[in-house]
Formats: structure tokens, C-alpha cells, sequence
């Protein structure tokens, strides 16, 4: 974790903090500030914040679940810094400190998540973070623009990264 960071397991009152950062991102598909404080709740334990030691405050987060037609694999739905921490790797310590809690808890073996085909800090953190486990990434074509009912979506690609034995 970049200094003065730590890792922590979301909160219900986090909620509002990372629709903020979400929103922020201007590149996430934001959802209700409800479905946050949902996710807070239902998904915590398949979910990471970066909290500010000193104020305790979320600096970043991932959203994720586990697939339920697939035990095993971890679903990333959400990446996103607060811009006053974006440059410091703080995406990828993420994604390694929920993939090896995750892994420890569940028995992970492999991590998808969607990315649409513009979103290149995405496809950059989600491709290293497969070199760092020594996994292969396979991907394909998932939703379909038209699937959308909003105009000028880009489709959304599925990227399935495994074997990840370092988080099992």
C-alpha cells in the first residue's frame, strides 16, 4: 500500500464516499448512491477501501462478488482512486490485497472482470496484475453495445485471468 494508506474492508457508511469517488472517476458507470451502501453491506467481504490512516477516510475502493456459478472466481464490477491518489499504484495493491483475501477466505482460482475496449488504465491494471500472478488472460466479447439501453455505450469486453494460485 503507497504510505499512509491502508487497506481495510468496507463499511455501510463508506457507501457515500465511493459513490463520491465513483462519480468522481468520470470513467465508471456510476450507480444509485444506494446500490453502494447496498454493496457495502451485502458484498463487504468481497470488497476493498483504501483508507487515509490519519482521517480514516476511503481514497479508493474495488466492488466484487463471487460468481455464484462459479465459486471459485472472483467478479471485479468496480476500480476507482480519488484523484488526489491516482499515480501512486494504489489500483494495483488493491486488487493484490483483495485477490489474496479473497483467496485465503475462498479458495479463488481465477478473477474475471469487464472492461470496455476505451478504458486502457483498466485493461493495463487488470494485464499486470495477470503477469504478476503468473496467470493467463483470455478474453471475448460479453455484452454488446446494443445490449445498453443508453446510446454510445461501448460494449463491454470480459477478460477470465487464471489459474490464480498466489490467491488460493
Amino acid at each position: 500500500m503507497p504510505e499512509g494508506l491502508r487497506l481495510d474492508t468496507p463499511q455501510v457508511d463508506d457507501g457515500a464516499a465511493i459513490w463520491r469517488i465513483a462519480r468522481d472517476s468520470r470513467t465508471l458507470d456510476l450507480n444509485s448512491s444506494y446500490s453502494y451502501l447496498l454493496w457495502c453491506r451485502d458484498f463487504a467481504g468481497t470488497s476493498v477501501v483504501a483508507r487515509e490512516e490519519e482521517s480514516a477516510e476511503p481514497v479508493g475502493f474495488i466492488t466484487g462478488y463471487i460468481r455464484p456459478e462459479r465459486p471459485r472466481t472472483l467478479m471485479v464490477w468496480q476500480v476507482a482512486v480519488d484523484e488526489s491518489q491516482r499515480g501512486k499504484g494504489l489500483a494495483s495493491a488493491l486488487l493484490d490485497g483483495l485477490t489474496a483475501k479473497v483467496g485465503a477466505e475462498r479458495g479463488i482460482d481465477s478473477l474475471e472482470t469487464t472492461i470496455s475496449p476505451d478504458n486502457t488504465a483498466s485493461q493495463r491494471l487488470f494485464t499486470s496484475f495477470a503477469e504478476r500472478c503468473g496467470a493467463d488472460v483470455a478474453r471475448s466479447a460479453l455484452f454488446d453495445a446494443g445490449l445498453f439501453p443508453e446510446e454510445g455505450h461501448e460494449p463491454e469486453v470480459l477478460y477470465r485471468i487464471s489459474p490464480l494460485a498466489q490467491a488460493s
